[in-house]
């Protein structure tokens, strides 16, 4: 464990316990859109290439979530600027303190979406 820019302790992790994490939380994101287009009027085009999922909402907005594999993080894009999430050993925290990813995905595709909307693993 070691201290990043006064966060609390981050994990460390193998290459392939991050990878085993990582892509389950972007699987999450797709089921979650999967699911909220299903309960709301939302309309999430969500499209997975690789280790990057692109949600593209009803305005044309969108939020891209990717891998960083050699730095062990989650990237999201969004209107409102670049997050950088690690794992802390229960969750993937921004690095810069926007706070949790889902629930901060939560808001931010509230936002770009104009209705209430909740990710969760």
């Amino acid at each position: 464990m070691r201290q990043i820019d006064g966060m609390a302790a981050i994990l460390a992790m193998t290459d392939s316990e991050y990878l085993d994490r990582a892509e389950a939380v972007l699987k999450a994101v797709e089921l979650a859109c999967d699911r909220l287009n299903d309960e709301t009027e939302a309309d999430i085009d969500n499209q997975r290439v690789g280790s990057m999922v692109t949600l593209t909402f009803r305005n044309g907005s969108q939020i891209v979530i990717n891998l960083q594999k050699p730095l062990h993080e989650i990237w999201m894009a969004t209107r409102s600027g670049g997050y950088h999430y690690r794992f802390d050993g229960q969750h993937w925290i921004d690095t810069k303190g926007a706070g949790e990813f889902f629930a901060h995905l939560s808001r931010e595709a509230s936002a770009q979406a104009g209705i209430p909307l909740v990710f969760r693993p």
